[in-house]
C-alpha cells in the first residue's frame, strides 16, 4: 500500500531535520554568575585602580586628580628600576630552575612509572601554603639555629646567610618556590605527555632512534604549545612573588628583595600612597601583558605539530 504525501510539501522539505532549540538564554544564564564576579571582583577594580593611578589618595582625604605625576615619579624612582630588576632575576631564576626540574620530573614518570601515589608525592610541597614554606625555610636556614646550617658545620662548610646577604637572598627566595610549585608543573607537563600517541615513539624505536634522541627529537616538539602554557603561568605567577619576600626577608637586606609587588604592598600599605601604589600595579599589568604577548607569539602557542 502506497503512503501518499502530503499536499505542497515536496520529498526535500519532509526529509529537513527540525531547527535545533536556541540555548542562548541558557548559556548566558550559566555564565552570568562568574561575569558577575569578574566585573565585581577584577574588571571594576582594575578600572578602579587606572583612576586612582592619576590621583593623589591616602584614605585620609578625598582622591585629588594630579594627572600623571605618579607616572612621572615612577620613572624617576631609582628603588622602582630596581625592584624591576630584582624581580626580573627572580623570574629567570625560578622559571630556569622549576621548568628545567619540573620536565625531568614529568618525564621520569612517563617513562619510568604512573604511580598515582608517586603523582600525590610528587604535588605534596604544592598543598603548603606560601607563607607555612616561607616560614619553614627561615627556621631551617637561620644563621644561629638552622638545621641547614649545623649540617653545614658538620661538613667542614662555612655558613652562609642564605636570607641576610645581598647576594644570596633572591637565588635562596627562587629555590623556595622551586620546591614548593615544581611538583604541581611537573604534573602539567606530564599531562601534556600524555596527549602524544604511543605509536610516535614506537616508530622511533623501530628506526633506531636513542632516549635523548627521542627527547629532543619528538617529545620536546610535539609538547611546545603545553610548555608555551606551562611558561606562560608560571612566568606571571612569579613576576607576583609577594609571600616569600613578606615573610622570610621583608625586601632586605637593602632592597637586594624588595621584588615589585612589595613594593606596591610597601608604598599602598606601609606609606599609605595608594595612588602611587597604583600607578606601580598598572606599570606591572603592562609588564605582564607585554609578557604573555611576546610568550606566545615566539613559543607559537596556538599551534601544535599533531597531526
Amino acid at each position: 500500500m502506497s503512503v501518499s504525501a502530503r499536499p505542497g510539501v515536496t520529498g526535500g522539505e519532509a526529509a529537513r531535520p527540525a531547527p535545533r532549540p536556541d540555548d542562548t538564554r541558557v548559556a548566558l544564564l550559566f555564565i552570568l554568575p562568574a561575569a558577575a564576579g569578574f566585573a565585581i571582583f577584577m574588571f571594576w577594580p582594575a578600572l578602579r585602580g587606572l583612576y586612582l593611578s592619576l590621583t593623589k589618595f591616602n584614605l585620609l582625604q578625598p582622591a585629588e586628580f594630579i594627572g600623571f605625576d605618579n607616572y612621572t615619579r615612577m620613572f624617576s624612582d631609582p628603588i622602582f628600576w630596581n625592584a624591576i630588576w630584582v624581580t626580573l632575576l627572580y623570574v629567570v631564576l625560578n622559571i630556569g630552575i622549576q621548568t628545567a626540574l619540573a620536565l625531568v620530573v614529568a618525564v621520569m614518570m612517563q617513562r619510568l612509572t604512573q604511580s598515582t601515589w608517586l603523582r600525590g608525592l610528587v604535588l605534596t610541597p604544592y598543598l603548603v601554603s606560601n607563607v607555612v614554606a616561607a616560614m619553614i625555610f627561615l627556621w631551617i636556614l637561620d644563621y644561629q639555629l638552622g638545621i641547614g646550617q649545623q649540617m653545614l658545620s658538620a661538613l667542614g662548610l662555612e655558613r652562609i646567610p642564605f636570607l641576610d646577604s645581598q647576594t644570596w637572598a633572591i637565588p635562596t627566595i627562587a629555590i623556595i618556590n622551586v620546591w614548593r610549585h615544581v611538583g604541581y608543573t611537573a604534573l602539567l607537563i606530564f599531562a601534556g605527555l600524555q596527549t602524544i600517541p604511543q605509536s610516535v615513539y614506537d616508530a622511533a624505536k623501530v628506526d633506531g632512534a636513542g632516549e635523548v634522541t627521542i627527547f629532543f627529537k619528538i617529545t620536546l616538539p610535539l609538547l611546545r604549545p603545553i610548555m608555551a602554557l606551562v611558561l606562560i603561568m608560571t612566568v606571571v605567577g612569579s613576576f607576583q612573588v609577594f609571600d616569600t619576600v613578606a615573610i622570610a626577608t621583608q625586601g632586605g637586606p637593602v632592597n637586594a628583595t624588595r621584588v615589585l609587588q612589595f613594593y606596591i604592598y610597601d608604598m599602598a600599605f606601609g606609606r599609605f600612597q595608594f595612588g602611587y601604589a597604583s600607578a606601580l600595579s598598572v606599570a606591572l599589568l603592562v609588564i605582564l601583558m607585554t609578557v604573555t604577548f611576546v610568550q606566545y607569539r615566539l613559543t607559537r602557542a596556538g599551534s601544535t605539530d599533531l597531526a
